[in-house]
C-alpha cells in the first residue's frame, strides 16, 4: 500500500481531520512525505472522476464531498437542509472568531444584549466550544471556535478570515463631531 492510499483510508475512515502530527506517529513517515503524499491526493481527486475532495484545516487534511455533489449526498442520507445562521447569530458568531477566546460576558458588552442563547446554540451546532477558564473571580468560561466553524464557512485557518474594516473609535468620534 502506498503512502498516499493509506492517508485516503485513514481520512476516509475516520471522517474528520487529522494532524500532520497524527499521521507521522500513524505511520512513521517524515512531515514532508506526509504533505508531498497529500498534495498527490489532492491532486488525483481533483479531477471529475471523484466525488470526494482533500481539504487542508489548520495543519491537517480531512476528506469531504464535493459542492456539486453535496445535494445528492443530502438526499441519500435524507438531510434536511440547515437552517441559515440568524443576523444575530452570525453576530455572536464573528464576534467570537475575531477576538477568541472570549467570555459570555464579552460578548454581551460588545453586543449589549443577552447572548446566551445564541451562545448555547453555537456550541451544540459544534461551531464554537470551551477553550478553558478566564483566570478571573467566578472563572468565566472562555470559548473559541471550532474546525467544524472553519469548514462550515470554507477556512483552511483562522488566518483566512477577512479583515474587519471596523472604524477606530477617534474616526467615529470625527464624523459624528459637527464642523
Amino acid at each position: 500500500m502506498t503512502l498516499q492510499s493509506a492517508i485516503e483510508a485513514m481520512l476516509f475512515a475516520v471522517g474528520a481531520p487529522i494532524t500532520v502530527e497524527r499521521l507521522k506517529e500513524l505511520t512513521g513517515e517524515t512531515e514532508e512525505a506526509l504533505r508531498a503524499a497529500a498534495e498527490d491526493l489532492g491532486k488525483k481527486l481533483e479531477g471529475d472522476d471523484s466525488g470526494i475532495q482533500l481539504i487542508q484545516i489548520e495543519d491537517g487534511y480531512q476528506l469531504c464531498t464535493k459542492p456539486e455533489a453535496g445535494e445528492l449526498v443530502k438526499r441519500a442520507l435524507e438531510l434536511k437542509k440547515a437552517p441559515p445562521l440568524s443576523k444575530a447569530t452570525l453576530e455572536v458568531l464573528a464576534i467570537i472568531a475575531y477576538n477568541q477566546p472570549v467570555t459570555r460576558s464579552f460578548i454581551e458588552q460588545v453586543r449589549g444584549i443577552d447572548s446566551s442563547y445564541i451562545v448555547a446554540s453555537l456550541a451544540d451546532k459544534g461551531l464554537i466550544c470551551e477553550k478553558g477558564q478566564l483566570d478571573a473571580p467566578g472563572r468565566p468560561v472562555l470559548f473559541g471556535t471550532t474546525d467544524a466553524f472553519l469548514r462550515c464557512f470554507g477556512l483552511a485557518s483562522l488566518a483566512d478570515l477577512p479583515k474587519a474594516e471596523l472604524p477606530l473609535p477617534e474616526e467615529t468620534a470625527a464624523e459624528e463631531t459637527p464642523q
